[in-house]
């Protein structure tokens, strides 16, 4: 595999990582589903991975980027494991809303498990890693797939400031408290 090849293959994955990221932005924007605690720690989960996949691509594939990726993805995986186990003892209910039946921490624990196995096995590739005679540019995807995760992540950084208001966040949210601080409530 080309260092070529392998910042697009890096661009994909922070386009989808992205997708992830704007999924759940817009179910808490739209639905009113404000994320709880452990959701905000899952989300910082897939923009941890988004930096080391974003490393790749602007600098070119390294192993400590790969590092950066798959373990972001062992932490958000733990918390969507976590709050996965919290929520199946019976009589304990859910939280938050379901895609296709799966809630969406049933889904993180899942994707979050792709990320670490295909860094894995991305590693496995040595020629991507050989310095190249003219170092390549990022193309213009991997460029569009940057600037959109940067965006994700100040976007969903800007939210969690609202709701938590700079303090401890909410076990179950129900407004922004920052909102609510900053209108006398």
């Amino acid at each position: 595999m080309t260092p070529s090849f392998s910042r697009t293959l890096n661009a994909l994955g922070l386009l989808a990582i992205t997708i992830v990221l704007a999924a759940a932005f817009f179910d808490q924007i739209v639905f009113h589903d404000l994320p709880c605690p452990l959701c905000l720690l899952q989300r910082a989960g897939f923009v941890g991975a988004g930096i080391g996949l974003a490393l790749n691509v602007k600098f070119g594939p390294r192993p400590s980027h790969y590092a950066i990726m798959i373990l972001s993805a062992f932490a958000g995986g733990l918390v969507s494991v976590r709050q996965t186990l919290l929520h199946i003892i019976p009589g304990e209910g859910t939280y938050g809303d379901a895609f296709f039946g799966i809630h969406f921490y049933a889904w993180a624990a899942a994707v979050f498990g792709l990320i670490a196995l295909g860094g894995a096995i991305l590693l496995l590739f040595d020629r991507q890693f050989a310095p190249e005679a003219v170092p390549g540019r990022p193309t213009r995807l991997a460029l569009i797939a940057v600037a959109l995760a940067a965006a994700m992540a100040l976007a969903n950084g800007i939210s969690t400031t609202l709701e938590c208001g700079g303090g401890m966040c909410a076990d179950n949210p129900t407004s922004y408290q920052l909102l609510d601080q900053m209108r006398g409530k």
